[in-house]
């Protein structure tokens, strides 16, 4: 069996991005090599571009710390990647030059038994059309995220509250305030990909010196063009009538496309499949495939604590990610700012996260006046994970949007760290316990959880017995196989 598996960022990208989703790609196609029936290629898009010939073409990737043949990238998309450098552009659905070096990389390195898209970021999502060109190829979308039905990726309008509507596109138009330029950006990425091919890679003195120069002259012009378009006249209102009727004709356009081209939908969790069908994506498409994790191996070394609470009476959360605020991380603070002192005496609270901006630093130092402890750690790996874990009671997912399913919980599920969640995301559908669930941004209902953990409400041996086992890569790369190999999804 021959799969081609595509996302907007190269699975070994030299900068590290993707997130959980590159994390998950590397650990999948690592499974697929002891694998000997499949065949397995990977193709990314809309970050690699050529400062002299700007026609869109595909070819093997010719850079980074590993070269392997089965690495491919799409040359001067016309969609760039990641969504919000490309937010409003309708390449986002149509661009038929790209749509064609697709359709030509298919023909000369195919046929393909399947195609597995981790994303459409990056490409127009019109490539999903090419679906009937290659009837014996199935066609297979893997929601992450929301970007079929939302630009920003996430439905988080304006960096600050949940979107449950976007106002037939009307808020879609006023949703990211600073958008960065399309030309800059295009600009700075075919200098980064002309410096990678010469051998000078990210990280490196000679790369951080000539790209980030090129970073903060590009960001000084971007500046100016804010303060010009703060100068400008506001958009009228049939201009913000043609830009929202633009939106709602993308997530018509991107649903449909789904629907009529795509063999099946895999949902990284069950809210995200409610999420998805409520926005039009055909529920016969839909199946829920919780993605594999090596930290999986952990559930079986591990075992429940017999109690939560330290021989004081203290309990310690722990809180691992960003700081940021769809994360959860400013309501936290909120949170724990209004948490009576009967309460908070008795907590004491990891945060494993990169330095945030000063704000949140100084109101998460002040709060170790507060508590009965405060620990910060400036980010972590997966090697630092059973060091960090061993000291938390109870890990906090207070996520403020519909967070698919967050790493970190998997990590702290799978070495029986029960979890305290907000009811946004498919983080608690790990444990099914409606006990630790709080509304998301509630910080009363944040204290009532704490206070029924602090007076040892929790029943562990219950929690455990309706929580489900973290998906292995093996079990979750069977349920793939028995999806591509089977013509009924569901």
């Amino acid at each position: 069996m021959r799969i081609l598996y595509y996302n907007w960022v190269d699975y070994l990208d030299d900068e590290g991005r993707g997130g959980g989703v590159s994390v998950y790609q590397v650990n999948l196609l690592r499974a697929l090599k002891d694998v000997p029936e499949i065949d397995a290629a990977f193709l990314s898009s809309g970050l690699s571009y050529d400062l002299s010939d700007r026609t869109p073409r595909w070819q093997v990737v010719r850079h980074g710390k590993e070269r392997e043949t089965m690495r491919y990238e799409i040359i001067n998309s016309g969609c760039l990647s990641p969504a919000h450098h490309s937010f409003g552009n309708p390449a986002q659905v149509a661009h038929p030059e790209t749509e064609q070096v697709l359709a030509d990389f298919l023909r000369a390195n195919g046929p393909f038994d399947v195609v597995h898209f981790n994303n459409l970021e990056g490409v127009p999502a019109n490539v999903l059309s090419l679906r009937s060109a290659f009837p014996g190829t199935k066609f297979v979308l893997t929601l992450h995220n929301y970007y079929p039905v939302c630009p920003q990726v996430n439905l988080w309008f304006d960096e600050r509250e949940n979107c449950t509507d976007f106002n037939a596109g009307a808020r879609c138009v006023h949703c990211l305030e600073h958008k960065p330029a399309e030309h800059l950006t295009q600009k700075a990425n075919g200098l980064a990909h002309w410096l990678k091919l010469r051998g000078i890679r990210p990280g490196t003195w000679q790369f951080d010196l000539v790209f980030r120069s090129a970073i903060r002259a590009g960001s000084l012009g971007s500046r100016a063009i804010g303060r010009f378009r703060k100068k400008a006249p506001a958009l009228s209102a049939r201009d913000i009538s043609e830009q929202a009727a633009g939106f709602v004709q993308r997530r018509a356009e991107m649903v449909r496309l789904i629907n009529e081209n795509c063999d099946n939908v895999l949902c990284v969790s069950d809210r995200v499949g409610e999420i998805a069908a409520a926005h039009g994506i055909d529920p016969s498409l839909l199946h829920t495939s919780y993605i594999g994790s090596e930290q999986a191996e952990c559930f079986a070394r591990t075992r429940p604590r017999p109690s939560l609470l330290q021989p004081d009476g203290t309990l310690t959360l722990g809180y691992l990610g960003y700081m940021r605020r769809d994360k959860g991380f400013f309501f936290l603070l909120d949170a724990l700012e209004r948490l009576p002192e009967e309460l908070s005496r008795k907590i004491r609270l990891l945060v494993a996260a990169r330095v945030g901006p000063d704000s949140p630093m100084a109101r998460m130092n002040a709060l170790k006046g507060k508590l009965a402890d405060l620990t910060h750690v400036d980010g972590y790996g997966h090697d630092d994970l059973d060091r960090l874990l061993e000291q938390v009671d109870v890990g906090l997912i207070p996520v403020m949007w519909q967070d698919n399913l967050p790493q970190v919980a998997i990590e702290m599920h799978a070495r029986h760290i029960p979890l305290l969640t907000s009811d946004l995301g498919g983080a608690h559908e790990l444990a099914h316990c409606p006990d630790m669930v709080f509304s998301a941004g509630d910080a009363s209902g944040f204290a009532d959880r704490v206070r029924f953990l602090l007076e040892g409400g929790l029943d562990t041996d219950r929690y455990w017995k309706g929580a489900m086992a973290p998906v292995s890569m093996q079990g979750h790369l069977d349920d793939l196989l028995a999806v591509y190999r089977s013509g009924v999804s569901g």
